[in-house]
């Protein structure tokens, strides 16, 4: 669950892609993190991914009734836009439509792009175990399959051709 609300506002920009609500557009260069110019008011802004936010957040605890829970939900996927804002040059929207852009631009520098992302899944691999503990050893070595799978394709996603 919490992977999938860390993740939302990234499942959702492919589809509204396709519907045409928001752009996408490669941009050759030799930095792997700033090939693609994106424009994204639906499923980046801030006031948006709020409201994506607060949804996942009702969703979880209509499903569940359990209101801590909840809370996590909904500011892990706030989250997203905050680590986002971090990243990304200047084309995070605060609101949809002509809207200031904000972005502190840490994909200028590959290196410093890997190591503060690297620290953060690092982070956040240690937080979520520290959290929770597999049931079995199926569980241990899924999760840990797991943190290797997302290391392998971080890596081919900077390493790879661009698109």
């Amino acid at each position: 669950m919490l992977l999938g609300a860390s993740q939302l506002i990234d499942l959702l920009f492919p589809a509204f892609v396709l519907t045409g609500w928001e752009q996408v557009r490669i941009e050759p260069g030799s930095n792997p993190f700033l090939r693609l110019a994106f424009h994204y008011p639906l499923s980046h802004s801030l006031v948006a991914t709020s409201g994506w936010a607060a949804a996942a957040a009702l969703l979880y605890w209509l499903i569940t009734r359990y209101r801590r829970g909840a809370v996590v939900v909904g500011l892990v996927a706030l989250s997203h836009w905050v680590l986002d804002a971090v990243s990304h040059r200047p084309d995070m929207p605060l609101y949809p439509g002509p809207s200031p852009m904000v972005g502190l631009g840490l994909w200028y520098s590959v290196a410093g792009t890997l190591i503060v992302e690297g620290l953060m899944f690092a982070a956040g691999v240690r937080v979520y175990t520290a959290a929770t503990r597999a049931r079995d050893r199926k569980g241990t070595y899924g999760l840990w399959s797991f943190v290797a799978l997302m290391v392998v394709l971080y890596i081919a996603s900077v390493t790879g051709p661009p698109p």
